[in-house]
């Protein structure tokens, strides 16, 4: 059975950081790609950021570029999404997905195409 399970949310002052986890089981990060999707209340889901397993590419939504940052770690079948230099208007529920890279990028920005789905977790930027 496949889990996705973020951590890492919280409160934070705007300018501040949080790095997001999202573990995966049930499956490898070798054969399949993890994307981060927010939604804020109110608001449609987004995209925020897609990391390819199969080349190491990675996106972002432009209102995250330069700030996020996400990565890997194939050995703790894990990937991150590093926010730095957060704003209010990053508050949301993140959640990470997990496709077949070809799938992953074929629909990007889009969430259709994902196959496995977190529960979430909280991200609230305030002073």
């Amino acid at each position: 059975q496949v889990h996705l399970v973020e951590s890492g949310g919280g409160l934070v002052q705007p300018g501040g950081s949080l790095r997001l986890s999202c573990a995966a089981s049930g499956l490898s990060l070798y054969y399949y790609s993890i994307a981060w999707f927010r939604k804020a209340p109110g608001e449609e889901r987004e995209a925020v950021s897609l990391f390819l397993s199969n080349n190491g590419s990675t996106y972002y939504t432009d209102s995250v570029k330069g700030r996020f940052t996400i990565s890997n770690d194939n050995a703790q079948n894990t990937v991150y999404l590093q926010m730095n230099k957060l704003k209010p208007e990053d508050t949301a529920e993140y959640y990470c997905a997990a496709a077949p890279p070809a799938i992953a990028a074929m629909t990007w920005p889009g969430d259709h195409g994902m196959d496995y789905w977190g529960k979430g977790t909280l991200v609230a930027v305030s002073s």
